[in-house]
C-alpha cells in the first residue's frame, strides 16, 4: 500500500499554546481518516442514501443524490462525521472532484484544509472551476 507523504499545515499565526495543540488534535483527527487515494470512492452516484446513526446523529439520515441540495448535504456530512471505513462506502470520487468547487465552501476549513492537502486535484478543480 503506498503512502502519501505527511504533511502537517502550519497553525495560524494568532493561535498560540493549548489552542494551537488543540487546532493540530482536530486536523489530525480528519487526517486519520482519509482514503490513501480518491480511486478508493465507490459510493453510490444516485438514489436514496440512508446513513447510519454515528453520521447522521442530528438532522436528516436519508438523502436523495437526485437532489442537488441533498447530494450536498450527504457530502458535507459524511466528510465531517465519517469514519474511514465510512468514506469508501458514502462517497464516490467523481462526484466529489464534480461537487468540490462548491462544497469546499460548505465544509469547515479544516476539512477543507486537509482533502486539500492530500488531494491536489481538489484543489485543482477549485482553481480550474474559477
Amino acid at each position: 500500500m503506498p503512502s502519501r507523504p505527511q504533511r502537517s499545515a502550519p497553525a495560524p499565526r494568532d493561535v498560540s499554546g493549548a489552542d494551537a495543540e488543540d487546532l493540530a488534535l482536530y486536523r489530525e483527527k480528519f487526517r486519520r481518516r482519509l482514503p490513501e487515494s480518491l480511486d478508493e470512492l465507490h459510493g453510490p452516484t444516485h438514489g436514496v442514501v440512508d446513513l447510519p446513526l454515528h453520521m447522521a446523529w442530528s438532522g436528516m439520515t436519508s438523502y436523495d443524490l437526485g437532489k442537488p441540495r441533498q447530494r450536498m448535504g450527504l457530502y458535507r456530512t459524511v466528510l465531517h462525521e465519517g469514519l474511514h471505513d465510512d468514506l469508501p462506502r458514502y462517497l464516490n470520487q467523481d462526484l466529489l472532484l464534480q461537487l468540490w468547487p462548491v462544497l469546499r465552501t460548505l465544509v469547515g476549513r479544516t476539512v477543507r484544509a486537509v482533502w486539500e492537502d492530500a488531494f491536489p486535484q481538489l484543489a485543482s478543480r477549485t482553481r480550474a472551476a474559477a
